[in-house]
């Protein structure tokens, strides 16, 4: 049992704590972030018994819609959801790069008690695998859903674009990774060069947030120069 849960965490550690450490400006409060990785682990349950569902009535068990739909859509929706209406609200959501923080805390969530059950269930040698692509994943969906949460938040007068964005992006992806699994027999060969894009897709929302948040400290110390 101790094995399943320093193999089912320490993944999840990794990952929070590379995002978290890549604010280089102004670091969120920890019992905040924890908060809101409760939210994502507490969603699981629900989700899997709706799945459940589905499955055992046989309703919408093609590959497709099992991928875009049930897994996709459905887990990319609660998560998207939850934040849009409890960290949205955050008085210490008060940057571009927050977003992201909250997007990877309540992502990885979800994918912690995912990947503890999975184990349990499975055995402890599928770790590895699990931390490199679906724990993995889960938090860059989580990084990408941030951004734009963000970015609607701070930074753009359309901000129901954005919102959509937050979700229909992370929903697509996730699509796309499920829909890999479960239709590519020799998947690790599409799998890796996929995960590969989606680590420089959302490392490049990482820079472009903090490029912002450069921009503003700049402004702010220009101001603050200009009054002295």
């Amino acid at each position: 049992m101790f094995a399943v849960l320093s193999a089912g965490i320490a993944p999840t550690l990794a990952l929070m704590s590379f995002f978290y450490l890549k604010d280089r400006f102004d670091s969120e409060p920890l019992t905040t972030v924890f908060r809101t990785f409760l939210y994502g682990a507490l969603l699981v349950f629900p989700i899997m018994f709706i799945q459940y569902a589905f499955m055992e009535e046989g309703i919408g068990q093609t590959p497709l819609i099992r991928s875009f739909l049930l897994t996709g859509l459905m887990e990319e929706f609660f998560k998207w959801f939850i934040f849009l209406y409890t960290v949205y609200k955050y008085t210490d959501f008060d940057s571009l790069y927050d977003g992201i923080i909250y997007g990877v805390a309540i992502s990885l969530g979800f994918a912690t008690v995912e990947n503890l059950l999975y184990l349990l269930a499975h055995g402890v040698e599928y770790a590895f695998s699990r931390a490199i692509f679906p724990v993995s994943s889960h938090a860059l969906f989580g990084v990408i859903m941030g951004y734009y949460l963000g970015k609607a938040k701070f930074l753009t007068k359309n901000v129901k674009k954005s919102q959509v964005s937050a979700l229909l992006i992370p929903v697509t992806l996730h699509g796309f990774y499920d829909f890999i699994l479960e239709t590519v027999p020799s998947w690790i060969y599409v799998m890796t060069p996929f995960m590969v894009l989606l680590w420089m897709f959302a490392l490049r929302k990482v820079k472009l947030a903090n490029q912002q948040e450069f921009k503003k400290v700049v402004i702010l110390a220009e101001k603050k120069s200009q009054i002295q």
